[in-house]
């Protein structure tokens, strides 16, 4: 059986932002504001919801998220994370390590504890 991780212990804020998606990691880009990352960029934390106007999102700075993975697939246990520069992460040698929780190969999605 397959566990279900969806918002443990997630907490978020709200960010003003541009140009962001549910689910699409992020960076700090200036005060009180997110932005989308480059690849290799380090990232703060996941896109939780958008206003619909897109002017402000809420972004999870802890907790379990799920997002897309690109590449290899990362590692159960501590891993490093870094940007894949298309909204997802890339295992990487030199990125922060996280604890992944879950990987699912055929949708390229990636679960980590922030």
């Amino acid at each position: 059986m397959k566990g279900f991780f969806d918002g443990i212990g997630q907490w978020a804020v709200t960010f003003r932002c541009q140009d962001v998606l549910p689910g699409q990691v992020v960076k700090f880009a200036a005060e009180g504001q997110a932005a989308a990352c480059e690849a290799g960029d380090p990232f703060c934390g996941c896109v939780v919801s958008v206003a619909r106007d897109r002017s402000a999102c809420s972004v999870a700075l802890g907790g379990i998220v799920t997002t897309s993975f690109s590449g290899t697939a990362p590692a159960i246990g501590w891993c490093g994370l870094a940007a894949d520069g298309s909204g997802g992460v890339s295992a990487a040698a030199s990125g922060q390590a996280y604890r992944v929780v879950d990987v699912d190969a055929a949708s390229h999605s990636v679960t980590f504890v922030l």
